[in-house]
């Protein structure tokens, strides 16, 4: 079996996100969307409601599992199996960090591969930090989240 792992904060998810997690399902026989708890950033939604946020909207894809993890995705990848990351990229301004992740990722840990996905163009522009900037001064982000995150992200900005 192939397991891969998408990992993320999702803070909040979006369609972006979900877009590279249904390809990223059609590729994989099962794939880990993993939710990093980093106690240095501070999140919109703890990383329980990210699970289960995720678990929700992400319901109808049969070979998906939702987990949270910190410290190192190598070491997350290894207990669970998955011996790739996937990634995406919006642009090529994701490109350098991205390969840099990757390439320190294979030197901790060479078992590991980690594979990019382009966003689909429509989703290029998209981040969960344009969502809660829109989100906070009470701006339409029905094209950017599910309608239950979109109702969520509201309900934290008390809109």
């Amino acid at each position: 079996m192939k397991r891969a792992i998408y990992p993320g904060s999702f803070d909040p998810v979006t369609f972006g996100h979900i877009d590279i997690i249904k390809r990223a399902s059609e590729i994989f026989d099962e794939l880990i969307v993993a939710v990093l708890n980093n106690s240095a950033k501070r999140p919109l939604f703890s990383v329980d409601e990210r699970v289960n946020i995720l678990k929700e909207v992400l319901k109808d894809i049969p070979n998906i599992k939702v987990l949270s993890y910190e410290g190192l995705l190598v070491d997350f990848a290894m207990e669970n199996g998955a011996g790739v990351i996937v990634r995406g990229l919006r642009a090529v301004t994701d490109f350098e960090y991205e390969l840099q992740l990757a390439q320190t990722n294979s030197v901790l840990n060479s078992g590991v591969d980690t594979i990019f996905l382009t966003t689909s163009l429509k989703y290029a522009y998209l981040s969960s930090s344009t969502v809660k900037e829109v989100a906070s001064y009470g701006g339409d982000i029905d094209k950017f989240v599910p309608p239950l995150v979109r109702k969520l992200t509201y309900e934290k900005f008390g809109k």
